[in-house]
């Protein structure tokens, strides 16, 4: 088995990612309506909003499956493109 063989994840797997950007008003919709953009069977119950503890940052984390690398890599793409995107995790 090759080091790429080892690191290749297998799809459909459950992936988590967090977006983290200022706390502003919208920010929580403004993550979710990009990550239904591409898993719109996104359930409510795998996300979580969390604000940071000096209340100036909030992180949306997410929990869905993944049915591709495509997938995934077309979310990251389209969350790095925004400049409210602080950090992905």
């Amino acid at each position: 088995m090759t080091e790429v063989d080892k690191s290749e994840l297998r799809y459909p797997i459950v992936f988590p990612i967090k977006v983290i950007g200022l706390d502003e008003p919208d920010f929580e919709d403004f993550a979710v309506e990009i990550v239904r953009r591409h898993v719109p069977e996104l359930l409510e119950e795998n996300i979580l909003s969390r604000l940071s503890s000096g209340e100036k940052y909030r992180s949306v984390s997410f929990q869905f499956i993944a049915e591709s690398r495509a997938q995934v890599d077309e979310l990251y793409a389209e969350l790095t493109s925004h400049k409210r995107v602080l950090m992905i995790l």
